[in-house]
């Protein structure tokens, strides 16, 4: 049975006994114990089985939420409690967001981390679009998507702020037809940074209008070369795009 103490670890230094809770849910997770979708014993049963305190077992549940592992609800009906939720980039936009905010993670490297990423996704995405993948009718209709987002980006009446928004989306559809779940997890998570820095870069710019018709026609060139399954032909567009922005805002 755990205390409700803090224990010493032989190598980190105390540990909190709801990060004790949080590895001992990990570790069920990992096991297969609870599946998504499925609910968490409630707090009294956690709290009994671990051999440590409710408030503990409410702050490991909290820290799972931020995370986007578990969704917490109060009340007493069948919807109360935790349950096991999928959503990994909830907790990695929170960090990233803080960290841009405060200064510890700079803007380049949140750019280098996009280009480093998306150069990868989009080729990964044009080879599943050549080689006939055996998911086409997903891919096609993430293609239809992405053609959609950039018609919608043609209206000249759009601001700037929901030009951004659907930028950001278009991005995120080219990354998610790479097909790897991690990789979109961490673009997702890094949506509100980019968004960030992307609109204060663009509060600086000489002329808004002008930059927004130059990125449209980079937009459509990537997407032509993803659909076309021109791999090194789409992570070398969407590259310079990225690039090209960040020289541009002077960022």
């Amino acid at each position: 049975m755990w205390s409700d103490h803090m224990t010493p670890c032989r190598y980190a230094g105390p540990v909190r006994t709801h990060e004790r809770v949080l590895a001992r849910i990990e570790a069920d997770l990992a096991a297969g114990r609870w599946a998504l979708g499925e609910r968490l014993p409630g707090e009294r049963v956690l709290a009994e089985e671990l051999g440590v305190s409710r408030p503990s077992v409410r702050e490991a549940l909290r820290v799972l939420e931020a995370m986007g592992i578990v969704r917490t609800a109060v009340g007493s009906g069948p919807d109360a409690g935790a349950s096991v939720i999928d959503r990994p980039a909830a907790g990695l936009g929170a960090a990233v967001r803080l960290h841009v905010a405060s200064g510890t993670l700079a803007v380049r490297d949140v750019v280098e981390t996009r280009v480093l990423l998306e150069t990868w996704a989009v080729a990964e995405a044009a080879g599943r679009v050549g080689a006939g993948s055996v998911d086409a009718q997903a891919v096609d209709a993430l293609l239809t998507e992405a053609s959609g987002l950039l018609d919608r980006m043609d209206d000249p009446a759009l601001s700037a702020t929901a030009f951004h928004e659907l930028d950001a989306s278009f991005h995120l559809v080219l990354v998610r037809l790479a097909g790897n779940a991690l990789v979109e997890a961490v673009m997702t998570g890094l949506r509100g940074a980019v968004e960030s820095y992307v609109a204060a870069g663009s509060a600086g710019l000489p002329s808004w209008e002008t930059t927004a018709t130059r990125l449209r026609a980079e937009h459509r060139g990537v997407l032509a070369a993803v659909g076309a399954g021109d791999g090194a032909g789409a992570a070398r567009a969407v590259r310079e795009h990225i690039e090209g922005f960040y020289r541009e805002a002077g960022l």
